[in-house]
């Protein structure tokens, strides 16, 4: 599998529309073309590959399937995992000769996806950093009353902050990129020590996910309960995701209703108490 220019720069426009800031926005770009498993989808209908797209779409969502950014802070950017490094872990696998579906393809996908994660992180910084040029650019502005000048400052420079730090360097690594992942396949052959290393740490990156999941959802240890029963189901029904997405909605519906007959009864405690004291003052 090899890369042209133009698809590159397809993954640059992506790469730009899902990055944080993002200018397909926050939902649209960001929480929806940004995520791996969305992003893998695009990837493969660009290559061509949609089946290998999916399937390290779907193994590095597992590694950021926590990943939150507060405020400012940015722990690894999602254009950079999306559209460099699934289309890179595309070329690996093929020049590889791993089956898609296979347990390799996905671990190496993983450590694919972790090693550019950081590099997003470098283009996030750069994209918040350039955009305080054109806020400079619109203080100014108001400063004047050239109010119609923020039109440029909110829709037009940003344009630039992502082709500088989104288009270009996903142009770059996907094209250039792809020739460095398949010359490895002559570098690091598959029972070398290298890649053997390669898939263990892969194996291992979506417990780091799952833990950081964990640790923001779980207060107290009968939570680990709901987490669990998708595993058994999993385990011994042989239940696909999808059908334990709908049991888990179930499970859903029915502590929204135990919480809100929760809340109705202490309200109307409450409003008993009221009207209990106002008797006695009475």
């Amino acid at each position: 599998m090899t890369i042209s220019w133009f698809q590159a720069a397809l993954l640059g426009l992506f790469a730009c529309l899902s990055s944080m800031p993002g200018l397909g926005g926050t939902t649209i770009g960001n929480y929806t073309l940004g995520r791996p498993l969305v992003g893998g989808l695009v990837c493969g209908l660009i290559l061509g590959d949609v089946k290998t797209g999916i399937i390290c779409g779907v193994a590095m969502q597992l590694v950021y399937i926590a990943l939150v950014t507060p405020g400012g802070t940015v722990s690894a950017d999602v254009r950079a995992v999306s559209y460099i490094g699934i289309p890179l872990a595309m070329v690996a696998i093929h020049s590889q000769g791993l089956s898609a579906d296979s347990a390799d393809a996905a671990n190496l996908a993983k450590s694919m996806g972790t090693l550019v994660g950081t590099v997003g992180t470098v283009l996030f910084y750069g994209t918040a950093t350039m955009n305080l040029v054109w806020q400079h650019i619109g203080w100014r502005a108001v400063e004047k009353g050239q109010f119609r000048k923020l039109y440029q400052v909110d829709w037009l420079y940003p344009w630039v902050s992502h082709f500088v730090f989104s288009f270009i360097p996903t142009l770059v690594m996907c094209k250039l990129g792809a020739t460095a992942v398949t010359a490895m396949k002559d570098a690091l052959p598959m029972d070398g020590i290298p890649m053997k290393t390669l898939f263990t740490v892969g194996a291992l990156l979506p417990c780091v996910g799952i833990a950081i999941l964990l640790k923001q959802i779980v207060e107290k240890a009968v939570d680990f309960i709901p987490f669990f029963v998708g595993f058994t189901l999993a385990a011994s029904l042989g239940l696909n995701l999808v059908s334990c997405a709908v049991i888990s909605l179930i499970f859903a519906v029915l502590f929204y209703e135990l919480e809100m007959a929760k809340t109705v009864r202490a309200t109307a405690t409450a409003a008993d108490d009221f009207d209990d004291d106002d008797e006695e003052d009475i």
